[in-house]
């Protein structure tokens, strides 16, 4: 299958918490970092969820957020460290390539928070995107 979601990132699941309608799944990333994903319990026991399962880790250029310092004080579980490593701006919007954990992130950003952050190749930022923002597919 192939998508229009740019952001697809490799790992294996660590842990499943199931609740009453929700699950939080742990995934450790083939580069070595960590992310969250907030899905259904009906869809994570679809996927056969569980610890050792490989997934994919998908998630909208539209949900990743950027940052260029310290991140504190957020619910925000998914804070990816990064480096950017190319940049398309055009009037309004930006498109942002980022190095993340072995792999490459694409955040949709405007291009006054370009200006504002100061963005360019070989920015240090940290990719930042909700945990109900992520989809899981199972390889």
């Amino acid at each position: 299958m192939t998508l229009s979601m740019r952001n697809q990132l490799s790992g294996t699941v660590t842990t499943v918490t199931s609740g009453e309608a929700m699950a939080t799944v742990r995934v450790a990333l083939t580069g070595g970092g960590q992310l969250t994903a907030a899905i259904t319990k009906e869809a994570a026991e679809d996927l056969g969820l569980g610890p050792g399962v490989a997934v994919r880790a998908l998630v909208k250029s539209t949900e990743v957020s950027l940052a260029t310092g310290p991140v504190r004080g957020l619910s925000v579980r998914n804070r990816l460290p990064g480096i950017v490593t190319g940049l398309a701006a055009g009037p309004a919007m930006a498109s942002v390539k980022v190095a993340v954990d072995g792999a490459e992130l694409t955040a949709a950003v405007t291009r006054d928070a370009v200006d504002d952050l100061s963005l360019a190749e070989g920015s240090a930022v940290v990719a930042l995107f909700k945990a109900t923002e992520v989809a899981l597919a199972t390889v």
